[in-house]
């Protein structure tokens, strides 16, 4: 067969390999965009929890405490602007995807969560040397302030640590629910997206991709 023509087979012939595997690519995005948006609900409710908490107890409070209820408000604030554009970019996102747009799409959220638990790790290392400090200023004031933000930075830092883990693996397990079975060794990088899919394909089909050279060099196969 020449070399173009086994080209459009592939081209016309894999399509139809992927949609006869039992998956559907609409109800997986849609419950991934699912989880996205619980996820985003239960970071708002922290977000606006710390607000109401902090937002009356900074106005009874005095110095190390204050200091932290204060912290508190301002995390609270970028936490609930996150949680609101993350809730409303994951309510008008597409879930008409193919299979590779929805790997795509899965692995670059576990991304975003992982690398935010890194930063996670960083906010609660801040908060450490903001208390280790305070302890080496002569200023009873500006001890006070320091103790107070980096009380309430290592527990913001905990919260969105746990936070992002969680949903690191929340959608982990959502993927293993019928896509990992069709993709496989796949892999994101700044220079492309690389992906090994499985196909189930009849006997026939297979000797004839195995006797085509040019498929052949394209493909592997393995009898299961």
């Amino acid at each position: 067969m020449p070399k173009n023509l086994n080209l459009l087979f592939l081209l016309f012939f894999f399509p139809l390999l992927i949609s006869a595997q039992s998956f559907n690519t609409d109800e997986f995005n849609t419950k991934r965009l699912k989880i996205n948006q619980t996820g985003m609900t239960v970071l708002g409710a922290w977000a606006i929890g710390n607000l109401a908490y902090s937002g009356v107890a900074v106005f009874n409070n005095t110095g190390e405490n204050k200091a932290f209820h204060q912290m508190n408000i301002g995390w609270g604030a970028i936490n609930l602007a996150l949680a609101g554009a993350g809730y409303l970019g994951s309510r008008d996102a597409a879930t008409s995807l193919s299979v590779l747009e929805s790997a795509r799409e899965l692995e670059s959220m576990k991304r975003i969560f992982l690398f935010n638990a890194g930063l996670d790790i960083g906010y609660m290392a801040t908060g450490a040397y903001l208390m280790e400090r305070s302890k080496n200023t002569g200023d009873e004031k500006r001890s006070d302030q320091l103790a107070g933000f980096g009380k309430s930075i290592i527990m913001q830092g905990g919260f969105l640590f746990a936070f992002d883990l969680v949903m690191y693996f929340v959608h982990q397990n959502h993927g293993k629910k019928g896509l990992y079975n069709l993709v496989s060794d796949l892999s994101v990088s700044p220079d492309g997206f690389r992906v090994v899919m499985n196909f189930y394909i009849h006997q026939p089909f297979v000797q004839y991709f195995q006797k085509s050279e040019h498929i052949a060099k394209m493909c592997s196969f393995s009898e299961h």
